[in-house]
């Protein structure tokens, strides 16, 4: 990975790659830190950005991937889940990923966290998902976002 990226985007592409990803992390010139942001910055449907977002589940820390069209229903999805759900702190988040919020990618963290995918991705033949700082993405489908991340897929709504 070349010297000139961000140490997080050079973990994530080293992660991507050692799971067989091709590793292709794109600088965008902008923030794209919204799912909207990152939409337009790839001329892709909002509901085809993957937002890597840290939740708490009865204390412990997880990460829902979740489709930029989407809010977490935390009682529903904690149901399914199996305990209650609550958004991690901005400190938490940045502790257990590495990565800036606004920024985490799905994976390249140095805590190993479980991972769930909302199941309505699978409706997009390609996502967008971040890569470790707030000016990076990474192009991927649901099912290598499953592989990649070894994710369990969930209804999130």
């Amino acid at each position: 990975m070349s010297r000139f990226w961000h140490p997080n985007v050079a973990r994530v592409a080293d992660t991507l790659i050692a799971r067989g990803h091709h590793g292709l992390i794109v600088r965008q010139p902008d923030s794209v830190r919204t799912a909207e942001e990152a939409a337009a910055a790839v001329g892709a449907d909002p509901a085809a950005i993957v937002k890597s977002l840290v939740f708490l589940l009865d204390d412990d820390p997880i990460l829902l991937l979740v489709s930029g069209a989407h809010r977490v229903a935390l009682d529903r999805t904690g149901e399914r889940l199996g305990g209650t759900l609550v958004p991690a702190p901005r400190s938490l988040v940045v502790e257990v990923t590495g990565q800036p919020v606004g920024g985490v990618a799905p994976l390249g963290h140095p805590t190993n966290l479980p991972t769930y995918i909302d199941r309505s991705l699978q409706d997009h033949g390609e996502l967008w998902a971040a890569g470790g700082c707030t000016n990076t993405l990474f192009r991927t489908t649901y099912r290598e976002l499953i592989r990649i991340t070894a994710g369990v897929d969930v209804d999130v709504d």
